[in-house]
């Protein structure tokens, strides 16, 4: 999903429909900078096998979506977060993708696609409001 089909890698993640929850042939999401230089640097390290996963250990190919999710919820804990989760941490970035997507020239749309949503709509349930935020709405038209 990270790799063209030379083997280099892309700078967009192409997630097929079993990598998702999505059921319409799946989406493409652009690549942050850094992560791509790390997929090269790993790449260079550590020559991919077209089973592998990106997260591996010595002892296995890679760790499965579910344990990672598992893992995730099991550091949350040891940090002390209450009600965090893997899920969560995607509602926090949509919501943070949200309230920069303007700065950055873009429109909600923009967030939408990424996410993988066929509906502004759910993009929009995933968003959380700012008392701040709505503060300096105000200050700004008053």
């Amino acid at each position: 999903m990270v790799t063209d089909a030379q083997g280099a890698v892309t700078d967009t993640i192409h997630l097929v429909n079993g990598a998702s929850k999505g059921k319409r042939g799946g989406h493409e999401i652009p690549m942050a900078k850094d992560l791509r230089q790390a997929l090269v640097e790993l790449q260079a390290f550590k020559p991919p096998a077209p089973e592998d996963r990106v997260i591996f250990s010595e002892r296995d190919i890679g760790i499965s979506p579910k344990a990672l999710a598992i893992w995730f919820l099991t550091l949350y804990r040891d940090l002390g977060f209450k009600g965090a989760s893997s899920r969560r941490g995607r509602r926090t970035l949509i919501t943070k993708a949200a309230k920069r997507c303007t700065a950055g020239g873009g429109s909600l749309r923009d967030v939408q696609q990424p996410a993988g949503h066929s509906s502004l709509a759910t993009t929009q349930r995933y968003i959380e409001g700012s008392s701040e935020a709505k503060r300096r709405i105000v200050d700004l038209i008053s």
